[in-house]
């Protein structure tokens, strides 16, 4: 099996959401919402999301339990539900709508910005997936956007170079309602949210979280001068 990443989408077998519904409810971890929740994710075959590892990033071990993630809607409390699922049971994997797949449920003033924003990241040959409360509202249907929700763009990067093109697109459309936040995918499986990223490159501060399968650490501008 190839290496998964964060944000990645994956579908379970009948018997991967049996072993997983079974420890669920001899452990009791969930209460009776957040297994109703997770009972109905099983009923509808809907994907969870992978989360941070406990194991070495990059394992294929079909032995090694995967964590995963389920950010309920509204309807169960919004709580955030993790399990754990054998990585035999994987029936396949795949990724969150394109942001321009977002533009029909955006309200109408904004659709013309929007395609504007998605067009220019298409020309700089980068690939925006829409994750977060947008993202899963889009896949299910269920209620998970509201008033104050942001819309999480994953924007894969080939470079530091690359990241600073895409943040100079991103930027005349930070004060766009809803907010525009998310993160910047680089090739070697790290993650950084773009808005620290404008900030640490233009020397306002000296570190970055960067997030990975494994944690997260944090690292200095320096760490990407040879890259840039």
């Amino acid at each position: 099996m190839d290496a998964l990443r964060r944000h990645q989408l994956v579908w379970l077998d009948d018997g991967g959401w049996d072993q997983v519904l079974r420890a669920s409810r001899d452990t009791a971890v969930l209460d009776a919402a957040g297994l109703a929740c997770l009972e109905h994710w099983a009923e509808q075959r809907w994907p969870l999301v992978v989360t941070r590892q406990g194991a070495l990033p990059g394992s294929t071990d079909l032995d090694a339990p995967l964590a995963l993630g389920l950010p309920a809607p509204a309807r169960w409390g919004r709580r955030r539900i993790g399990v754990l699922a054998s990585r035999r049971a994987l029936l396949r994997h795949g990724e969150f709508a394109s942001a321009a797949e977002l533009t029909p449920s955006l309200p109408r003033p904004l659709r013309r910005d929007w395609q504007r924003l998605c067009d220019g990241l298409s020309a700089f040959g980068v690939t925006a997936r829409v994750y977060g409360s947008h993202g899963w509202q889009r896949l299910t249907g269920l209620d998970y956007v509201h008033d104050r929700s942001d819309i999480d763009l994953l924007l894969d990067v080939a470079s530091a170079a690359h990241a600073d093109r895409v943040c100079a697109l991103l930027e005349p459309f930070g004060a766009m309602a809803p907010r525009i936040d998310g993160e910047l995918a680089f090739t070697d499986g790290s993650a950084v949210a773009w808005r620290e990223w404008v900030r640490l490159r233009a020397g306002q501060t000296g570190q970055v979280l960067v997030k990975h399968l494994a944690g997260a650490t944090l690292r200095s501008a320096g760490h990407w001068a040879v890259a840039a």
